[in-house]
């Protein structure tokens, strides 16, 4: 940790002895205007995956590269932009996203870019970072009911149950260097008692993380979001967008993005770039593709031309099902920016292992559930009501996050954010995301795995955690259930080292940058839409050699105020040491810092 002046401050103070240090300059100074390469009108840009970090990147190479729209190009292996990003559906079908985003304030590099770019709703000047703050600071978020049990009882979460152990193994592991964590895995580190803790079943079901997954990231995790311990038990540290994320980022980024004239080319899958290696340069000169009907080709690249790719991918192979239809576990071989990670790797050591992310999706597998309840009688909607206070159908925060059923063999969470999630969504209608995260596990109701189940079998389930069951066939009757099986969806969680994901930019790479969840942004974690944010940042200011500071990761974790509210919260509310400290600040400047 610790390591961000070389990475994103191009300038930085030195002291008196020539050592560098830190400002963390996050203020008004850095967000100048860089200024562009000269040549930059001649030069071409092709982002290979059309995710939330390309398309990002697109803007980046816009905005501050000075990059004519015209002269970038978009490939994508799917019909429609966004990636994992995605959302969709009918009142026939039912609405869907296999995914949802924890979002928060101190995302730098996503907020940057998202106050330029027009807010979907709101008229002009308004951007999506203005209409994102809208909605959140006059509707707060705070999930009510974080934990049920004893089929759909609320349990109070606000004390985290560590013991002292616990808690001086979360400190070791805070201090540790993180060398020292790199191959373990969770429950390497903590012992059983941690591992049955209340702070645990929150961390895991908040994060999906898995205990045999990396120490690594989870040791990032903590020190990431450090600050977010105090609303932990609540969720009251998170913010969320008005409609589901495909709408609220992707529709108006890439409506931008067409306005300046980016091309999209959709169903076309890269497979490979082919490259010229010689000592201390690897240039790409060329990037291989099929397309949908079977059409191969290869798009010629010059040596100033950028290519910024997305490798990985945790929503590949994703298995579809339904009300009547088990969604396929689809095992073979991963396909899309797989097989392009993994041809790069064979070129150089510079470009990682996608194999120790990619070789086992029975551990990185997970189902989510996206439930349709029509009517605003629905029973589910009632039993969400009687467990927040919040109407579901208001149009305010309902669940203000995930409810964990933490008694379910596949630990089961739910929410339902605001409504409607789809603008094309009926009014009467409540559209709630699920998920299990132990897909393996028996059921307790229908006693089968989560994997093996149909819609109306994984509808049933949730009905019996809920206290529902008794109703399961009218509910069964007025809701629509399509499933989504992710085989690799908890892959960037595998175990990992030093070396396992490439740089941004890899070692004499000219004009190639890599993208996404699976490259290596120090001090940063994976799995958050500010990951990819930063990836894209990085890429564009470093192949184009930008005269502006990539915003460092925000301090929290320097911060004593952030450290003792989080040492009170592990402490069940109290604060160690609090009588020595209160003596020690008395009718001092910082009197008022204690929590």
């Amino acid at each position: 940790m610790t390591r961000t002046v070389p990475t994103y401050q191009r300038t930085y103070p030195v002291s008196p002895d020539g050592n560098p240090f830190v400002h963390n300059d996050l203020g008004l100074y850095t967000q100048n205007h860089p200024v562009p390469p000269a040549d930059i009108a001649e030069r071409r840009a092709y982002l290979v995956g059309s995710g939330i970090g390309a398309l990002l990147a697109a803007a980046f190479l816009i905005r501050d590269g000075r990059m004519p729209g015209c002269n970038i190009t978009v490939l994508e292996q799917l019909a429609v932009p966004g990636g994992s990003f995605d959302g969709a559906g009918d009142t026939d079908k039912g609405f869907i996203a296999r995914g949802g985003r924890e979002m928060g304030q101190h995302f730098e590099c996503f907020w940057d870019i998202m106050r330029e770019i027009p807010a979907l709703e709101m008229p002009e000047p308004y951007t999506v970072l203005d209409e994102f703050r809208t909605v959140n600071e006059n509707d707060p978020n705070i999930d009510p009911c974080r934990v049920i049990h004893h089929c759909g009882r609320r349990r109070d979460t606000y004390k985290m149950g560590l013991n002292k152990k616990g808690q001086r193994a979360v400190i070791k592991l805070l201090m540790a260097k993180e060398e020292a964590t790199y191959g373990k895995t969770i429950e390497d580190w903590f012992d059983a008692d941690f591992l049955a803790s209340n702070f645990y079943t929150l961390f895991k079901t908040m994060f999906a993380f898995q205990q045999y997954e990396s120490l690594t990231e989870m040791k990032r995790y903590m020190h990431r979001f450090l600050q977010y311990f105090p609303g932990f038990s609540d969720l009251s540290c998170l913010r969320f967008s008005r409609y589901n994320q495909f709408e609220s980022f992707v529709l108006p980024l890439t409506r931008w993005l067409k306005d300046k004239g980016v091309v999209f080319q959709y169903d076309t899958c890269v497979d490979d770039l082919e490259m010229i290696i010689t000592s201390g340069r690897k240039v790409v000169t060329g990037i291989r593709f099929h397309r949908t009907d079977g059409q191969e080709g290869t798009i010629d690249v010059a040596e100033k031309d950028l290519v910024l790719a997305t490798i990985g991918s945790c929503t590949e192979s994703t298995g579809y099902g339904d009300m009547d239809t088990v969604p396929p576990f689809l095992t073979d071989q991963p396909r899309g920016a797989w097989t392009l990670w993994r041809n790069l790797a064979k070129k150089s050591a510079v470009f990682g292992r996608p194999d120790v992310f990619c070789s086992d999706p029975h551990k990185t597998v997970w189902e989510s559930a996206s439930f349709s309840f029509m009517g605003a009688d629905h029973p589910f909607l009632k039993k969400i009501h009687e467990l927040t206070g919040n109407d579901p159908l208001s149009g305010r925060t309902v669940t203000g996050g995930i409810i964990t059923a933490e008694d379910s063999g596949w630990c089961l969470s739910l929410t339902m954010n605001r409504q409607p999630q789809f603008r094309a969504q009926p009014k009467d209608w409540g559209v709630a995301w699920a998920y299990g995260l132990y897909p393996h596990a028996l059921g307790n109701c229908v006693r089968k795995p989560m994997i093996e189940c149909t819609g109306e079998e994984v509808l049933k389930e949730y009905c019996y955690h809920f206290g529902l069951i008794g109703q399961f066939e009218e509910i069964k009757r007025r809701t629509k259930v399509r499933l989504a099986t992710m085989p690799y969806i908890t892959s960037f969680f595998m175990p990992r080292r030093a070396g396992d994901r490439p740089e941004v930019i890899p070692d004499g790479c000219v004009n190639l940058g890599l993208l996404g969840q699976f490259v290596e942004t120090p001090d940063d974690c994976v799995f958050t839409t500010e990951g990819s944010a930063r990836t894209a940042m990085m890429a564009v200011y470093g192949l184009l050699d930008l005269d502006r500071d990539v915003p460092p990761i925000w301090p929290a974790q320097y911060d004593v105020r952030a450290l003792l509210a989080a040492a009170k919260t592990m402490n069940d509310g109290r604060l160690p040491g609090e009588k020595a400290l209160n003596r020690f600040l008395r009718g001092t400047y910082y009197e008022d810092i204690l929590p």
